[in-house]
């Protein structure tokens, strides 16, 4: 719907759709296993409208919220990819804080096969204050939560232990045009209503399409890859995403490695979004051996130009 605007990093574009609706990703982590001084480990936050959806929470996030000026009470649910420690070590502390706060919401946690037991297991070890409910879904593939404006999608991907990519969607809007409208001669009231919910109406004798009064704007799409080798699914989720989020564990001189541990490099990233003919990619989930990630990210653009390699705290207006 609109193009991507990365805050205090590149030019800004702008774009004025026909109903604004807020939708920022914020980058906590872009680390693999082991921290740096500048990188924390796995984190991305999503905000759109009122809701908030954490994806992956390393250890460190809830100090990463607060670096940012973003309330803990925001996130409304937790997407998980997998069980590796450096995607889940801050759970218990997201927990506990919100558990100290006046969090009113019940959180919504989705994970893949064997979250439940591992939750289970975090909430036996650790004393917790549950003054505020948790729902615990597994998920393997095809949609793991349904809203009215919105879905986030699931698909296994190719890792050492079960581990699901996701994909947020946003739903299409059907929109009245006013001009088309006008020409018709319809007047305003119920009918406008009918048009934009998708149903043909009748006017005068004649009936009017909602084709022939409205037009479609086209939700957003964003992914989240992380962590897997190269395949097929990688690709089905950031097909014609406005952003990929992906990991990019190894540079393209560590190509063998990357395979052995079932990671992408930068190179394998690009190719996941060019196949998928998304808009924007974005690297993450750096091996700590990287203090700087240009190599990483040169070997992306050579594929995908329009490459960035993240950053801490760097920030995405879709």
């Amino acid at each position: 719907m609109g193009q991507i605007l990365i805050i205090n990093f590149s030019p800004i574009f702008i774009y004025f759709p026909s109903i604004f609706i807020m939708m920022e990703l914020t980058l906590f982590g872009t680390s693999s296993m082991v921290p740096t001084k500048e990188r924390n480990q796995s984190a991305v936050f999503l905000r759109y409208e009122n809701e908030g959806f954490l994806f992956d929470c390393g250890e460190g996030t809830q100090k990463q919220f607060k670096i940012k000026g973003i309330p803990l009470t925001r996130i409304t649910k937790i997407f998980l990819t997998h069980w590796h420690g450096d995607h889940v070590f801050g759970l218990p502390g997201v927990i506990a804080s919100l558990g100290k706060m006046d969090y009113e919401r019940s959180l919504l946690i989705v994970g893949p096969k064997g979250t439940k037991k591992h939750l289970e297991a975090m909430f036996s070890a650790f004393e917790f204050e549950r003054n505020f409910g948790i729902e615990i879904r597994e998920a393997e593939k095809g949609i793991c939560f349904d809203a009215k404006g919105y879905k986030v999608e699931c698909l296994p991907l190719d890792h050492d232990v079960p581990t699901v990519g996701y994909r947020f969607v946003e739903k299409d809007v059907r929109h009245i045009d006013m001009k088309k409208i006008k020409k018709i001669g319809l007047p305003a009231g119920p009918m406008l209503g009918k048009l934009a919910d998708g149903e043909p109406v009748e006017h005068n004798g004649k009936r009017i399409l909602p084709e022939e009064a409205t037009f479609i704007e086209k939700g957003k799409k964003v992914a989240i890859v992380t962590d897997t080798a190269f395949c097929a699914n990688a690709v089905k989720l950031a097909e014609d995403a406005d952003l990929v989020v992906a990991e990019a564990t190894f540079g393209a001189k560590l190509e063998e490695k990357s395979k052995a541990y079932k990671h992408m490099t930068g190179r394998e990233a690009a190719q996941v979004a060019s196949q998928a003919g998304a808009k924007k990619l974005v690297l993450t989930h750096f091996s700590a051996r990287y203090k700087e990630t240009i190599e990483v990210e040169e070997d992306a653009k050579d594929i995908f130009p329009d490459t960035i390699a993240g950053r801490d705290f760097m920030t995405f207006k879709i």
